[in-house]
């Protein structure tokens, strides 16, 4: 079975930001992407958890997109714009799909 090059980019943010990001995203021509809680963890400032959280204030969210590679620096400058000024990572790893078409 063929597969294509693609690349995955995984934004980790604030889940109050998430409604900002998705639309950056869609606004960069990303048209598929799947969001998925992040139930804790631990970076610079040390471990945290949802446990307990009233809110989705204090939550986390993962923002996952599979892309064809010549979308990759438009969505990332859109994802950026909205991560730079808040808690949050990117990460970018490459990929291989079976149905290119649908990237």
């Amino acid at each position: 079975m063929q597969t294509h090059d693609a690349k995955r980019v995984v934004i980790t943010i604030e889940a109050v930001m998430e409604g900002r990001l998705t639309d950056a995203l869609q606004t960069a021509d990303v048209s598929g992407y799947s969001i998925l809680p992040v139930l804790g963890g631990s970076g610079r400032s040390g471990p945290w958890s949802r446990e307990g959280q009233v809110s989705r204030a204090g939550g986390m969210v993962q923002v996952i997109c599979i892309v064809h590679p010549d979308k990759l620096d438009k969505l990332l400058d859109a994802a950026f714009a909205v991560v730079e000024r808040h808690i949050g990572i990117v990460t970018v790893t490459d990929c291989q799909v079976l149905r290119a078409e649908r990237f």
